[in-house]
């Protein structure tokens, strides 16, 4: 099947449910970035370090996957030449729609993040790729394309799962799913169907190999990570289902 195309529709019909993470940032939260107070986060509950990103003022970023207007409109309040590429053209409405309140010049383009081919090569400093691997079935070709359109010192942040939080039954914990996951080869077939009928988001459980060792492979070099949870999931009283890592094209 299309992975691409029904994860589009999907993220759109999220827009249209206002699910949590396709609500922007309110009027009142950007009007207080200007004084010093502000946060975004990579994974659901924490919030990426200040001290992980360099100056903003002028900076070229990239919101890999980062529609929905949470992240981009505060880094462009901040200063930032502010760029978000995503999947869903709704989600992308949201970030138009406060860019154009607030006059933040932010530029948005739709497609799928295996894909950065719109984008010249050096094109970015920040790349800032909230938690939506997952919704990728091969990742290798989105560390390469981030590599590419990076400058060189150009830094990628990035939201990642612990894989073996796709592997329990989220009731009763139990081990029942083989690594890697995915919902097209993992799932019984009456729930694959019940997720496709229901409009819902097909995701893969990415090895850390994958998901990290894929950073490195591509040339990155990891400067920092954190691990973060759900927050109120039963998996949290036993482990933190994400990582969020920055990572760094260091210069030749």
């Amino acid at each position: 099947m299309d992975i691409v195309k029904h994860n589009k529709s999907a993220w759109d019909n999220y827009v249209d449910k206002k699910d949590k993470w396709t609500i922007p940032i309110s009027k009142e939260e950007l009007k207080d970035v200007k004084y010093g107070n502000w946060s975004i986060v990579l994974t659901p509950k924490k919030s990426v370090p200040h001290n992980w990103f360099p100056a903003l003022k002028g900076l070229k970023i990239l919101g890999l996957a980062s529609g929905g207007g949470q992240q981009g409109p505060v880094l462009a309040k901040l200063g930032a030449d502010v760029t978000i590429f995503d999947n869903s053209e709704k989600q992308l409405q949201q970030d138009k729609n406060l860019s154009d309140q607030f006059d933040l010049d932010i530029k948005t383009v739709q497609g799928d993040m295996k894909d950065l081919s719109i984008f010249e090569d050096k094109s970015f400093d920040l790349i800032f790729n909230p938690c939506s691997i997952l919704f990728v079935d091969n990742i290798s070709p989105v560390w390469k394309e981030c590599f590419r359109v990076l400058k060189p010192n150009g830094i990628l942040m990035t939201g990642l799962m612990n894989p073996i939080s796709f592997q329990v039954d989220e009731e009763d914990l139990k081990l029942i799913y083989k690594q890697p996951f995915s919902d097209l080869h993992s799932l019984p077939t009456e729930k694959l169907e019940a997720l496709k009928n229901n409009n819902e988001a097909l995701t893969f459980g990415h090895s850390l190999t994958d998901q990290i060792g894929g950073q490195l492979d591509a040339g990155f070099t990891i400067t920092a990570m954190f691990e973060d949870n759900w927050g109120g999931e039963n998996i949290d009283d036993f482990l933190p289902s994400f990582i969020a890592t920055r990572a760094v094209k260091q210069k030749i």
